[in-house]
């Protein structure tokens, strides 16, 4: 595990510290920047990967905020089936992520999360099984139902990158701990 100054680790929780500079830098370059910002101490502190090692480590709050940045990445990058494909279906469509979101106050989210639930648990098989490059490209024309939720996403992921900001932000003791 990772020490230094800024990280330290207590009672089934890793402590995260962040400049308040920093945090002020990356809010005035947007939502994004910030989630970002956060994201990315996190995934520091508990050395580069969230795993069953790591995850005890974290709070919900916490792992809901890497929850939230790995569906983003994926599916921005390459849709719901690359978010599936690379195993992450049971991680998101199999935990509370989609009342975390709703929670949070992304309810149009939330829904998606669940429709995706849906066609997750239909096709988890056929997504998740090893494939050539060429195989997997083609499960984007055989799971066509994936395409609405992928737009879906894409049309609301400032409004939904937004609504999780302002929750860290509300929220910020339980994500890091803010330095002068």
């Amino acid at each position: 595990m990772f020490f230094s100054s800024l990280y330290t680790t207590f009672v089934g929780r890793m402590k995260i510290c962040i400049k308040e500079k920093d945090i002020q830098e990356a809010a005035a370059q947007g939502c994004g920047a910030f989630v970002d910002l956060l994201v990315q101490r996190t995934t520091d502190a508990i050395g580069g990967e969230l795993t069953a090692e790591t995850m005890p480590l974290l709070n919900a709050d916490q792992i809901t905020l890497l929850a939230y940045q790995t569906v983003r990445q994926e599916v921005m990058e390459g849709g719901f089936i690359q978010l599936i494909h690379n195993g992450y279906g049971p991680f998101i469509f199999l935990n509370p992520f989609a009342k975390a979101m709703r929670l949070w106050g992304a309810r149009e989210f939330s829904k998606l999360i669940y429709e995706g639930r849906k066609l997750y648990e239909m096709h988890a098989s056929e997504l998740t099984k090893d494939c050539s490059d060429e195989e997997f490209m083609a499960l984007y024309e055989q799971f066509e139902a994936f395409d609405e939720l992928d737009d879906s996403f894409i049309e609301m992921e400032e409004d939904v990158t937004e609504i999780v900001a302002h929750y860290v932000d509300e929220n910020l003791n339980n994500f890091v701990e803010v330095e002068k």
